[in-house]
């Protein structure tokens, strides 16, 4: 039991010590002695882990940042916040920046109850984790700093820089807490020198190198942790200046003393790849792809880009036949500070990793499966829901290889404005759908004779693994519903509906994605609202069903402001009369509707798919169903809204601009090359928006 800080004064909390081991600390709670307060201090990025259970009566936490609190807890920045209800554990999971934060537990009214508080920090590693994929760092006369760490999570760490001329080469890893060794090692690998100092001492090399390529490699001694300064210069070498007044360099021989430490031994030249050093890529559509690996480059990048044909069995299938899966060291990007960062021309993401007994590398995303020659490893995520297999929206989108990293967390509000939720005559919502936030009453549906409300909360955040129907693309992050459509008493306009989103969500400080699956006028005010939210609410709005070059208002914001975007149609295999289409084709039929396209269009999403619906009966109330052709913009919009509210769960320290930034990067190119006004940047791919994410997460822009 320990004896925590009480509410009030931030010196008066108890100090913990946090590690990636999870550390458990035990203590209560009551109406008298009402918040315990704790703090730590993060002394780097690092992904950030709190369970709150034990409960006997509902206590909540939040996390709070001491920033301009002068000491004071309720002036703190509250950066995270988790309040279910009764018994149930809280939880929190997210980035940090390196500083000082602190924990609050405070009970839900005047109760007693005993807690237990787990927490664990895993900090960010941006070095390359084996020689092959060593972090490329740039070297000169200026003395370069980079900050990370080492431990049992991540044992060593490489980094590969390159000499343009003789130099004297100096590096020094200073600020460690725990015992970490240096070596530096030629292009081969060889060891040229070391530095294994004991305890948290300093360590440093000082050595004349030639012109060429090299490696530092830093590592833990007996796995413990610390983080470390590695500071790294080169200049030239010593300058002797002759009596003609001209300089003479005389550099040291960097073969002499390498043959001292460890002299290299040649390589077979079997063993070097026919195109060292070279990489060849290869892209997937839409559809299911087989990748196959050649032979002879240093690197190998396979990108899936959604398979529609996921619920049928078919693949995106990297085929390893050839090789035992013994053969093959794999880096999962889904391991703390996992994968390789690689930009493939639209931005750093997180690949996942595979190196060959030969040394030669694979990097991978959007990939199903990877077949070997003694097994098969499946890697995307399915669910047990009986329709998941018939979602195609779902796997055109890659949306079952973004859950690998994600479904969603509670740093995440989507709050949708529609026509409210159909209701059955006992006044329950239908049930695969989550739980929702309202406002008064002001969700049930007056709208018509089938709820719209009901079909965009259950293609977003669906109820999912729970056996029945299909699944949401969100599972967690809490749902707001405002009904703004109809003109009833109890209705919200857009303007009004957004303050109540943007109070709620910064109230709980979460990021709020407001999905809007209509089109028609607004206000001066909700533009207002749009204009002051840019950071922490994405707005994502239909273009509409018109089949014009005219995006509708107000998804016409989307030319105007970073975190508005206008969501146009696709289809997938086959049309709504089981006509043949090509994958992501826009939809626009003849004499029925089609979707806009113009000026401003950002992304274009599945139309026609699979969801929960609601149908009006006798009584007023409604029957509870599922409709498989979903169709028009307000359809395609919710995929995005979902996808969206994936990426800021990785990365909830994204503005909402960054978010569509990366939802425009990196969609899947279709029309004309580049930003076209019929397809805006392309089809949303989920898996490749959240590796993105995960990224700048990790510092790499």
């Amino acid at each position: 039991m320990t004896e925590s800080g009480t509410r009030g004064l931030l010196n008066s909390a108890e100090r913990l010590s946090i590690n990636t081991n999870e550390q458990i600390y035990t203590d209560t709670i009551n109406g008298w002695n009402s918040n315990d307060l704790y703090s730590f201090t993060i002394q780097g990025r690092s992904s950030f882990n709190l369970s709150l259970d034990g409960l006997s009566a509902d206590a909540d936490v939040r996390l709070i940042r001491d920033k301009n609190a002068n000491g004071k807890i309720d002036k703190g920045e509250k950066i995270a916040y988790s309040n279910n209800g009764g018994t149930l554990a809280e939880s929190i999971s997210t980035l940090l920046a390196a500083g000082n934060y602190y924990i609050e537990v405070y009970p839900y009214g005047n109760i007693k109850t005993n807690y237990s508080l787990a927490v664990a920090a895993v900090p960010f590693d941006s070095a390359g984790n084996t020689f092959i994929n060593a972090r490329e760092v740039s070297v000169d006369s200026q003395t370069k700093s980079i900050r990370d760490w080492v431990g049992s999570l991540d044992s060593q760490d490489y980094y590969r820089f390159n000499l343009n001329d003789t130099s004297d080469f100096k590096v020094v890893v200073d600020g460690l807490s725990a015992d970490a060794d240096l070596q530096l090692l030629s292009s081969r690998g060889n060891i040229l020198a070391k530095s294994v100092n004991g305890g948290a001492a300093s360590e440093s090399i000082n050595q004349t190198l030639d012109k060429g390529t090299y490696y530092l490699k830093l590592y833990s001694y007996n796995n413990s942790e610390t983080f470390y300064n590695l500071k790294l210069s080169a200049s030239l070498p010593t300058e002797k200046i002759s009596n003609s007044g001209d300089m003479e360099i005389i550099p040291t021989s960097v073969g002499n003393i390498a043959a001292s430490v460890n002299p290299p031994s040649p390589i077979p030249t079997s063993a070097i790849p026919q195109n060292a050093g070279s990489t060849r890529s290869q892209v997937g559509t839409l559809r299911a792809d087989t990748f196959t690996f050649e032979s002879g480059y240093n690197q190998t990048i396979f990108s899936g880009n959604g398979n529609i044909d996921f619920g049928s069995g078919a693949r995106d299938l990297i085929d390893l036949s050839q090789f035992a899966s013994t053969s093959a060291s794999l880096n999962y990007a889904t391991n703390p500070n996992g994968g390789v960062v690689y930009n493939s021309g639209n931005g750093n993401r997180i690949f996942d990793a595979l190196t060959l007994s030969d040394g030669s590398q694979i990097l991978f995303e959007g990939i199903d499966a990877i077949r070997f020659a003694d097994t098969t490893i499946n890697l995307s995520v399915t669910t047990n829901d009986p329709q998941f297999s018939q979602q195609w929206n779902l796997h055109a989108m890659g949306i079952h290889n973004a859950w690998r990293f994600t479904t969603g967390t509670s740093n995440v509000m989507i709050g949708i404005q529609d026509t409210g939720s159909g209701t059955d005559i006992s006044g329950n919502l239908h049930p695969d759908l989550r739980p929702a936030s309202f406002i008064g009453s002001n969700y049930v549906d007056e709208w018509g004779n089938f709820s719209h409300g009901t079909l965009v909360q259950g293609s977003i955040a669906a109820r999912s693994n729970n056996g029945i129907g299909g699944s949401g693309i969100n599972w967690n992050s809490d749902l707001m519903l405002v009904d703004v459509v109809g003109d009833n008493p109890l209705d919200y306009n857009l303007a009004t509906a957004t303050q109540a989103m943007i109070d709620k969500a910064n109230a709980q400080g979460k990021r709020l994605v407001v999905n809007i699956s209509l089109a028609g006028g607004y206000s001066q005010e909700f533009e207002q609202l749009i204009a002051a939210n840019q950071g922490n609410a994405l707005f994502v709005i239909a273009s509409g069903n018109g089949n014009s070059n005219s995006v509708a208002s107000p998804a016409n914001l989307a030319a105007k402001y970073g975190n508005v975007v206008a969501v146009g149609s696709s289809w997938g295999t086959q049309d709504w009369y089981g006509n043949a289409r090509n994958p992501g084709e826009r939809v626009a039929y003849d004499n029925w509707w089609g979707s806009n396209y113009g000026s401003g269009l950002t992304v274009t999403a599945p139309s026609e798919f699979f969801t929960t619906s609601a149908n009006r009966n006798g009584t007023g109330s409604f029957d509870f169903g599922y409709n498989d052709k979903f169709n028009g913009t307000s359809a395609s919009t919710a995929n995005v809204s979902g996808v969206a509210s994936l990426v800021w769960s990785v990365n909830s320290n994204l503005s909402a601009g960054q978010v569509k930034a990366i939802i425009s990067e990196t969609a899947y190119d279709l029309g004309n090359q580049g930003y076209d006004e019929v397809y805006g940047n392309g089809f949303i791919n989920a898996d490749a928006a959240v590796r993105r994410a995960l990224a700048i997460a990790r510092g790499f822009a």
